[in-house]
């Protein structure tokens, strides 16, 4: 399978596309419609075939699979064509920027027979995979509520607010978690830079399985702060991204209700290892072994609805105050 995957943009994102599946071995194009980013790209792999169009590379090339890296508004368009001549695909998210898109996209796919995943990557992060094991393993018994905050003196945009620019890592964290659809989903936020666009939101979600949770996100904040907590009835767990050393910790704590008083159990805590692995090297290298038949489960199309959905629904409810 060696030199099968083609890579549409070569901009910010995709040029770590284009670079981590060459180090796999597994780059065989590149599609970029600047001459003088092409060119430069040739001359740093010259073995890899350059395109100027998707078109090109779709009829002069039988790639086995494309990942796409462009703008958003061309995800739709670019990743139809691509589904329609049956490859395997691996949009960076958002999938699209309109759920009756992402639909569309999705009923072609599974009507072509074609994998198509979605560029979550944080799901692909060692951590959060490992978080994911000990949930599954009742480490910290029944998930009671998990809560986020991603905040920093960031960069602020001026097309989309804090919520769509930071949220969507967060929300697919939760729905990985929780394998359910919220029953509920409240946001609100706070506006001081730009007219309509919040700086600052919290979003409030509850699932049908008793699980709750927030998404505190901000570009109006003194530190950087990428924190996760994943509280259950037996234990606790924190990662914390921002950190150094990134650590994960498993804390023995709960309380105990067995004489009708809660009881505080105040237990060890213990770092967690974890594999010291790229979350884009693990996200492309499964995509790359999800060519086949066998579908994704990971970060599929499926998934990707959903948290387009939630964001959606959140984003109503922020406009609606």
């Amino acid at each position: 399978m060696n030199k099968s995957v083609c890579v549409i943009g070569a901009g910010y994102w995709g040029k770590n596309h284009i670079r981590i599946l060459h180090d796999l071995g597994f780059l065989g194009g590149i599609v970029e419609s600047n001459q003088e980013t092409l060119n430069r790209f040739a001359e740093q792999y010259p073995d890899v075939k350059g395109f100027l169009s998707l078109d090109e590379a779709l009829h002069k090339d039988n790639f086995l699979g494309f990942t796409v890296a462009t703008p958003a508004e061309t995800h739709f368009s670019l990743a139809k064509q691509i589904i329609e001549r049956g490859k395997p695909i691996l949009v960076e998210k958002p999938l699209t920027l309109s759920i009756g898109h992402a639909e569309e996209l999705v009923k072609l796919a599974n009507k072509n027979n074609v994998n198509l995943m979605v560029g979550h990557v944080m799901l692909f992060h060692p951590a959060i995979k490992k978080i994911k094991e000990l949930i599954e393993d009742d480490k910290i018994g029944k998930l009671q509520y998990i809560y986020s905050n991603r905040l920093n003196l960031g960069q602020v945009r001026t097309e989309e607010n804090v919520f769509w620019s930071l949220a969507p890592h967060d929300i697919s964290i939760f729905q990985f978690f929780t394998n359910k659809y919220p029953v509920s989903i409240k946001a609100n936020g706070s506006t001081f830079l730009q007219k309509g666009i919040c700086d600052s939101t919290i979003t409030q979600l509850k699932y049908p399985n008793g699980v709750e949770g927030h998404i505190f996100v901000s570009w109006l904040h003194p530190f950087k702060e990428h924190r996760l907590v994943v509280i259950g009835s037996e234990a606790m767990i924190t990662f914390e991204d921002s950190s150094e050393g990134k650590p994960l910790k498993l804390y023995a704590k709960k309380f105990n209700m067995a004489q009708g008083i809660p009881e505080k159990v105040d237990g060890p805590v213990t770092l967690i290892d974890y594999e010291q692995t790229m979350a884009l090297t693990n996200e492309l290298h499964y995509f790359v072994n999800h060519l086949g038949e066998e579908k994704p489960k990971i970060s599929n199309s499926q998934h990707a609805l959903e948290v387009m959905r939630i964001l959606i629904k959140a984003s109503e409810d922020l406009e609606a105050k």
